[in-house]
């Protein structure tokens, strides 16, 4: 091959390498996308944990939504009051204020409250206990007692007291949902923390059936609708149920009369944490 030949293939790539450059530089400016350079600045200051407890996809999605100021800074419940702070600092707004959710459970029926129908021996996890008969428990809406949710919180807000139910600590909990997807029996909801007014139980039998069963199950009785703001609570399926629409309405006068404890009044933290007695009408041991 003579070195003119060679000269003019080496021409021609070049020449072919140039105008795709160029193609590719005019489409770059004709079609890219001008982003705000502080998203990048916002995202260094969020945690990262991405746990999506804000209600937008990742801490990347908050920040665009932050800076686009669509949102506060202090919905994202990880990062600590300093944080929220810099946060808004940093972006010249508002740190606004976040209503703060806890994860709450729809049942009191710990091992002291709660009759066992059998003992359960297997993998130890709730969600194998509920696809073997259901587990040891003999109400079928209890709270298994084997830890899913503890395991799957990743900020350690959960642990178990001694009769075997979560206790979620509100300082730690981001409202992440984690916990309510782990738990095979749907008993975790994400709650704000003014909504005071808890019904620890699922059960959906009535009377002597339900208390059979355990000692704190809503026999639908009925008091707690009498005793409330009206409208408050009702009865449905043999089960209390607080309309949080009218949260404003509630105190603890609706807990005054409930025979077994079932609808309680929670300031903070839903469970004691060494709870080994009966659980009284503020979500913790009587006296």
């Amino acid at each position: 091959m003579s070195l003119a030949t060679i000269g003019l293939a080496a021409l021609i790539l070049g020449a072919v390498g140039l105008a795709f450059a160029g193609l590719i530089g005019l489409v770059h400016r004709r079609f890219a996308v001008w982003e705000d350079p502080r998203i990048e600045g916002a995202v260094s200051l969020l945690p990262g944990n991405n746990c999506g407890a804000c209600g937008l996809p990742g801490c990347r999605g908050f920040a665009e939504a932050v800076v686009g100021g669509t949102v506060k800074p202090a919905q994202c419940t990880v990062l600590s009051a300093d944080g929220v702070d810099e946060l808004a600092a940093y972006l010249g707004v508002d740190a606004g204020e976040a209503n703060k959710r806890v994860a709450r459970l729809a049942c009191g029926g710990g091992s002291d409250m709660a009759v066992m129908r059998a003992q359960y021996v297997g993998l130890q996890t709730c969600k194998a206990a509920a696809a073997v008969a259901g587990g040891g428990k003999g109400c079928p809406w209890a709270c298994l007692g084997l830890a899913d949710c503890e395991r799957a919180c990743t900020f350690d807000a959960i642990f178990m007291n001694p009769v075997g139910l979560p206790v979620v600590v509100p300082e730690k909990c981001t409202a992440c949902n984690d916990c309510v997807v782990a738990c095979p029996r749907d008993l975790f909801s994400l709650q704000p923390l003014d909504q005071k007014l808890i019904v620890q139980c699922r059960s959906l039998l009535a009377g002597e059936q339900a208390e059979a069963l355990c000692r704190v199950a809503c026999n639908a009785c009925g008091r707690c609708v009498a005793d409330a703001a009206p409208g408050l609570i009702s009865i449905v399926d043999n089960l209390a149920v607080v309309d949080y629409a009218k949260n404003k309405l509630a105190t603890a006068a609706a807990t005054a009369r409930c025979p077994t404890d079932s609808i309680v009044w929670v300031e903070g933290q839903q469970f004691d944490p060494a709870r080994t007695t009966p659980a009284g009408r503020l979500g913790v041991p009587a006296e």
